[in-house]
């Protein structure tokens, strides 16, 4: 039975790894900045709110090259952000797995947006209008009222925003090239395989694995949104 189950190769067990330390590092440091935008389109009122809106979702729409040139020209060694991040703080994005981490956020970015945002707007203003009344500062208002109403899109736009994270190529290979070991994710990975004679086969299994990472990140977010909506149902009643 044993010899019927596919057999990684070390290049391919890289990769994966590579791939959940891009997709988790891109996920953690996009969120916060998710939220933050999702709140401000969701709450906010003020003149060029539709061009933010715009911007946020640009990568959306941009081809991924183009965006990966992008991220290039900015946080490359010779660009004015890349630049500075590596003279004064050691911080460099080109050719690294810092790299593709930012690639996947920037990519990703959007759809965490978006989910989080609809989240927001479905929870009840009243609600948060009553705690100020009762004299809480709006800090505290966002992180014990607005916060855990709006946990399931929370849980929806990081999940979205880690399965953008794993199958991101196209913005990536652009800004981070391929390196083995470095900077080579399960997407390039599976691109090299077809490129190979006879790697058909392992570009199959390596497509399983993907499909098996996402669906399973979807599984667990869909059992942990719904425990959060029990809850979140509980503290506005």
């Amino acid at each position: 039975m044993s010899d019927l189950l596919p057999t990684l190769t070390p290049e391919q067990i890289t990769a994966i790894l590579l791939s959940l330390r891009v997709g988790f590092t891109a996920t953690l440091c996009s969120l916060p900045f998710a939220v933050l935008v999702a709140f401000i389109l969701a709450r906010g009122d003020f003149p060029g709110k539709m061009l933010l809106d715009a911007a946020v979702h640009l990568p959306l729409v941009l081809p991924p090259v183009v965006t990966g040139l992008i991220l290039l020209l900015l946080f490359g060694r010779r660009g004015p952000i890349g630049g500075f991040l590596a003279e004064h703080f050691g911080v460099v994005f080109a050719f690294r797995w810092t790299g593709a981490a930012l690639a996947a956020g920037v990519m990703g970015f959007p759809l965490m947006v978006r989910a989080i945002r609809l989240s927001i707007e479905a929870v009840d203003p009243r609600l948060e209008q009553a705690a100020a009344t009762l004299g809480a500062p709006r800090l505290a208002v966002f992180f014990l009222v607005t916060l855990p109403l709006a946990a399931p899109g929370l849980m929806a736009g990081a999940v979205l925003g880690f399965a953008k994270a794993l199958g991101e190529f196209g913005a990536t290979i652009t800004f981070v090239s391929n390196i083995p070991g470095e900077t080579r994710t399960i997407p390039a990975e599976i691109y090299v395989l077809t490129q190979t004679p006879g790697g058909d086969y392992d570009a199959m299994v390596m497509s399983a694995v993907a499909a098996a990472l996402a669906v399973g990140a979807l599984v667990a977010s869909e059992f942990l949104a719904r425990r959060m909506r029990i809850e979140a149902r509980g503290l506005s009643s």
